[in-house]
């Protein structure tokens, strides 16, 4: 399983998350075929960009929970302080990608910021 964790500012545009995921996958030499979800925090369920991206992408959004989202925050590289702040995780792409994934994630790097989005990919164990 791979998953693109998405943060952002609010009011975004959809063209701003895809751009965003693809320059994230492209990173990590991945193209968007290898995404199986979009993943993004609770407070950020309403971010019509977000869900916006899922349908551009057939891909399911899936909203992580606060708890889970906490749990996840530990495994997360990166720290920004505006997002510790708000959501109380250090990367809300980063850890919103772990809790998707689930045990045995791991992130194929740091978030990919690009302008007012961030994203993370995430892979199972068992991913390529």
């Amino acid at each position: 399983m791979t998953v693109a964790g998405i943060g952002s500012r609010k009011g975004v545009s959809v063209e701003d998350v895809l751009a965003a995921i693809e320059t994230a996958l492209e990173t990590h030499g991945l193209t968007m075929t290898a995404l199986s979800a979009l993943a993004t925090a609770e407070f950020k369920k309403d971010e019509e960009a977000i869900a916006a991206a899922g349908r551009v992408l057939s891909l399911p959004v899936i909203v992580v929970d606060d708890a889970t989202l906490q749990a996840a925050s530990s495994d997360t590289l990166s720290h920004s302080d505006l997002s510790q702040d708000v959501a109380g995780t250090p990367s809300v792409s980063e850890a919103s990608a772990l809790a998707v994934v689930g045990k045995g994630a791991r992130l194929l790097g740091p978030r990919t910021v690009l302008g007012p989005v961030t994203c993370a990919i995430a892979i199972s164990g068992d991913a390529p």
